[in-house]
């Protein structure tokens, strides 16, 4: 088997992210992916009817539009956004939107609150005043020194502080303490929302943020064609193998050092340089390094690592637009439907209790809305996902009843939605899993968004960088820093991680810097 300088295990975007600045600093690189087809989450198809293109898992895309670490690998993609980027729906029809004219969103935030108009004009330009500095240091290895101190200095050291107080909030403080009106309030909640987080949970406000401020500031846009276009480009970049079909069953140590992987075949693929992870960290860790080639301190932690929750996905080929009660929903590219304030509560208390919401809290997509490619004139192609507790297995039984209740949720809002789908496909969470192994029981975030798993703390309490205890093995999924998102920034980190370390004078300093502080870290 011919040696090459890099293995990536995983051929999802973040895989293919890593193998692409590998192979642009010179390395020989082979990605070797378990299924028999690339992308992982970011895949597209048609799952439902024929002419209805589908995102199969992640669909809309404000992290990618934004990510430095996409738009330098040049991938030619083209962007498609709705009129209007979402729309929180209430249960009495009442709804609050995001629109790219920021003067079209305060208007529809000042109809529940008087001010909250102005509240959220203001919020947009604090935003607008420290997106670039605060993206730069999301978007970099861990700590960002050089982006973290250019915010620092923006800010100032009283801001600064109060920057850090507003990533520490619920969710559910932060809109109480910015807005009067439960409309803003909901634009935030229903965002954090799209992590495992409750709308009481510390470190939930700075998604509800994020998402929000980016929505306002650039859209949630979509690849014009489907999300399996940013697959599609970064494979036609790469100029070295994928090989597929090939599950990874180990990978090679000898002398703690990374020597290449065994898959499930039986045959053995050597790396000179490196082996990056495009899998969960539990995957990584404990079923292909295993317990002999990691500090014990390791192994102990790695019991504590919490997954986020199950996900049920319905999409549907629909022969009409939606029918919505409300005409103010018809332009979202997102819908939030099926809770307010105590509802989205009483939703994220149920799934806390591992108990099955009565009354799930939908995310909903409208794709043809968004990009007309997507299905005949006049149809829509449309999905919805819900979070369910994490559990190994769900009965079919127990999937056909909740997406009744996904389907009732919509029904309540859009009267003659169910007569209007032409077919339906559902990804239950072993569905998800079966096709993309790294969703382990349906988890879409590679382990919990919670403040006690991100920083220096994800996946496990370390350095927070794609660096492990095993010489030339790089984590590089969204189990690490900064986590779930189709930025390609987990996969960036790893490929810098082991350019910085193969760097003659200067990378046995950074080797030194770095085992010395695993030993810390885990003696």
């Amino acid at each position: 088997m011919e040696t090459v300088d890099a293995i990536v295990i995983g051929a999802g975007h973040n895989g293919l992210v890593a193998a692409n600045l590998l192979a642009d600093a010179g390395w020989s690189v082979r990605v070797i992916e378990a299924t028999g087809q690339p992308g992982g989450a970011v895949r597209s198809g048609e799952i439902t009817a024929p002419g209805y293109r589908s995102d199969l898992f992640s669909a809309f895309h404000p992290l990618g539009y934004a990510s430095p670490v996409l738009r330098s690998l040049d991938l030619g993609l083209r962007w498609s956004h709705a009129p209007d980027v979402f729309t929180h729906l209430l249960p009495d029809g009442r709804a609050a939107t995001v629109s790219r004219d920021v003067l079209r969103t305060a208007a529809s935030v000042e109809r529940f609150a008087p001010g909250d108009g102005r509240r959220w004009r203001d919020l947009s330009a604090e935003w607008d005043a420290v997106s670039d500095r605060l993206l730069a240091a999301l978007f970099a290895p861990f700590p960002p020194v050089r982006a973290g101190l250019g915010l620092l200095g923006s800010l100032g050291a009283g801001e600064a502080l109060r920057m850090a107080r507003r990533l520490l909030l619920p969710v559910s403080q932060l809109g109480r303490e910015l807005f009067d009106g439960e409309g803003a309030r909901l634009l935030l909640a229903g965002c954090a929302l799209h992590t495992d987080l409750s709308p009481d949970e510390a470190g939930g406000g700075v998604f509800g943020w994020l998402l929000a401020m980016l929505g306002q500031q650039m859209g949630w846009p979509t690849p014009a064609g489907g999300a399996g276009e940013i697959t599609a480009a970064l494979v036609r970049r790469f100029p070295g193998e994928i090989v597929y079909g090939a599950p990874v069953s180990r990978v090679l140590v000898a002398r703690g050092r990374a020597m290449g992987v065994r898959t499930v075949d039986g045959r053995d693929w050597r790396a000179r340089r490196a082996v990056i992870a495009d899998v969960p960290a539990p995957s990584l860790f404990l079923d292909l390094v295993g317990d002999r080639w990691l500090p014990a301190r390791m192994a102990e932690d790695l019991a504590h690592f919490r997954w986020d929750g199950a996900t049920v996905k319905v999409d549907w080929a629909v022969r009409a637009p939606i029918p919505w009660t409300n005409p103010e929903v018809a332009g979202s590219g997102t819908v939030h439907l099926g809770a307010d304030l105590a509802g989205l509560d009483r939703f994220a208390a149920e799934l806390a209790a591992d108990r099955v919401p009565e009354h799930p809290f939908l995310l909903f997509g409208q794709m043809t809305t968004a990009d007309p490619s997507r299905s005949p004139a006049g149809t829509e192609s449309a999905w919805a996902y819900t979070h369910l507790p994490h559990r190994r297995s769900w009965s079919p039984g127990e999937i056909a009843e909740h997406v009744e209740r996904m389907e009732a949720v919509v029904e309540e809002q859009a009267p003659g939605f169910r007569s209007l789908v032409e077919a339906r496909h559902v990804y239950a969470p072993a569905d998800m899993e079966r096709e993309n192994p790294s969703l382990v029981g349906g988890a879409l975030g590679a382990g919990t968004s919670a403040a006690y798993q991100q920083l220096f703390l994800r996946p496990i309490p370390g350095l927070g960088r794609a660096d492990t205890p095993v010489d030339r093995l790089y984590l590089g999924s969204a189990s690490a820093h900064p986590g779930p998102g189709v930025h390609g920034v987990p996969g960036a980190n790893a490929a810098r991680a082991a350019l910085a370390r193969d760097r003659g004078l200067t990378g046995a300093l950074y080797r030194a810097a770095v085992d010395g502080a695993h030993r810390a870290v885990y003696r």
